[in-house]
This record gives C-alpha cells, structure tokens and sequence, in this order.
C-alpha cells in the first residue's frame, strides 16, 4: 500500500463515530452516495471491507476496527493540534461551551465565571440544548465542553470525560404558608416539575414511586428558567427546584420552603474530551471547588 487518501479515511472515521452513512454525509455536507463511493475506494487500498450493518446502522468489520483504532488516534491528535493553535494565536481565548437547557442559568453563569481570566481575555460561546444533542456536538469537535446535570458513559462514548463540579438539595416551594405537608399533600396541590426527559426528573418520578405519591402535576419543564417564569406568574401552584433557589428570587415576594427532600440531589457536571484538559478556561472550572463557593 503505497498510498493512503487521508480523504477517504477521514470519512470512514466519520462514518463510525455517527454510527451511519446518512449522519456522517450530513456531518460533512456531502451526499451519503459520495461518502460510500470514499469508503469502497479506501477498501480497494485496504483490500479488505471495512463496514457492515447492523440493523440500520453501521459498524466497523474486524479490520475496520483495526482502521478505527488508527484514525481515531490520528483525528484526535489533529483537532488537539489545531485547538492548541487556536489557543495560542487567539487575543481572546475561544471557549465554546454547550449547556444543558434544564440547568439553573444562575448557578451556570458562576461556573462559567470561573473559567474567565482576570484581564478578560476569553470569548465565551454559549450554546443551549438538551444532553443528548449537545454530547453529540461534543463528540464531533463543534465544543469544547458541556455543562450537564449527568456524567458522561465513558464506555458509550469513549475519549470523553466527566467530573463532578457541585451538587444541591432540592425543595418544594409555595407562595405564601399553603399548609401543605410532605409527602401526602404533593396529592392535593398542582405542581411544576422538572421534565422526565431530564436527569432531575427521572429522579423525581422514582422518588414518587418510592412514596407511593400521585403528584398533581401541572406541568413539566425541560427549561428550568421557564418553568421559575411561569411559577412566578401562576402563584397557586407548589415549585420543585434546588433549594438554593431561594437566593435567586425576589426578597419582597412570600415564598417559602415547604419541604426539603435529602434523597433528590441535582448535581452538576462537565463533560470534555482528554485533550480538552490543556485549554486553561476547562482547567480553572475543573480546579475549582464549587461546593465551597456555592455555600
């Protein structure tokens, strides 16, 4: 093998970390034709087939995963390279972080703080989207690191990583003392939740089944910033949020703590890629202790 098409490699790779020809074409703004003509030429250079499917989705042969393995390492290296550039030539250091919709944007505005040098020398891109959406954005290179209310699955998504930043209680809140008592009065009152399609709320709802409460629910909200707006417009109705909320509202409004629940924690992480941990804003929110800062 004389020569290798680092083209035709590139969309091999592509093809197996979106799983399809179709996410991979749409990745790189080509036809999904186009992108098997590459793979077939690289095959030819292989000699050897080097995909297969699985269902509707495509996965790397015995060789294809001995290709994998390579390209992954040399991709990787050069996005590492052209991040490392970036760094170095930028006035304004580049940070583009992805932040997950159902986070506080109080408490996501003092993490990213954090990251900001003292001669504010960053520029900051913010991008809000659920988990899911963003650790895709992440696992093609388009962020540098993602806000979440959940860990990454190394085992999933291999090359990305996560820690733990901070973590809170979560309480119900009422406007004024609506004499309600936990849990069996969640029965009799309407309540705002967190969405089940979000950590929190997954929690939430088995928290209910554990009690063996049949919450009135008035609504779910992916938004946590939504659903503290409608909250705040719709005064009748019991909030479930972090307590330290409490600090984050209005000090003339009545509202009060009805209920603390020691077993629901929200708990924040950040997700990055390994080489990821060289860009000095991801290592200053990685160092710092906000646990301390928060309390």
């Amino acid at each position: 093998m004389y020569h290798l098409n680092y083209n035709h490699l590139y969309y091999f790779w592509m093809v197996c970390k979106q799983g399809s020809v179709t996410k991979a074409a749409e990745a790189l703004f080509l036809t999904p034709q186009t992108v098997t003509g590459q793979i077939k030429a690289l095959e030819e250079r292989m000699d050897g087939k080097l995909t297969k499917r699985n269902g509707r989705s495509v996965e790397p042969t015995e060789l294809g995963q001995l290709v994998f393995k390579y390209a992954d390492r040399m991709f990787g290296l050069s996005y590492e390279m052209i991040d490392i550039v970036n760094y170095s030539q930028r006035s304004n250091m580049l940070f583009e972080v992805g932040v997950a919709d159902s986070l506080s944007k109080n408490l996501v505005s003092k993490i990213l703080l954090s990251a900001v040098p003292q001669d504010n020398s960053i520029h900051l891109r913010c991008y809000e989207s659920t988990h899911e959406l963003l650790l895709e954005q992440l696992s093609q290179h388009k962020l540098d690191m993602i806000l979440s209310d959940c860990p990454v699955d190394s085992s999933q998504s291999p090359g990305l990583y996560s820690k733990r930043l901070c973590e809170f209680d979560m309480s119900f809140f009422s406007y004024g003392d609506k004499g309600i008592v936990l849990p069996e009065g969640l029965e009799q009152t309407k309540l705002l939740i967190p969405s089940g399609q979000t950590a929190m709320g997954r929690k939430v709802f088995q928290w209910f089944d554990q009690h063996g409460i049949k919450p009135d629910i008035l609504g779910e909200f992916d938004d946590i910033a939504l659903m503290k707006a409608f909250f705040r417009q719709h005064k009748d109705v019991v909030l479930l949020a972090p307590t330290i909320y409490m600090d984050e509202v209005d000090e003339h409004l009545p509202l009060k703590v009805i209920g603390t629940i020691e077993e629901l924690k929200e708990e924040y992480y950040i997700i990055f890629a390994e080489r990821m941990i060289q860009h000095p804003a991801v290592k200053n929110i990685f160092d710092a202790d906000f646990n301390t800062l928060f309390k």
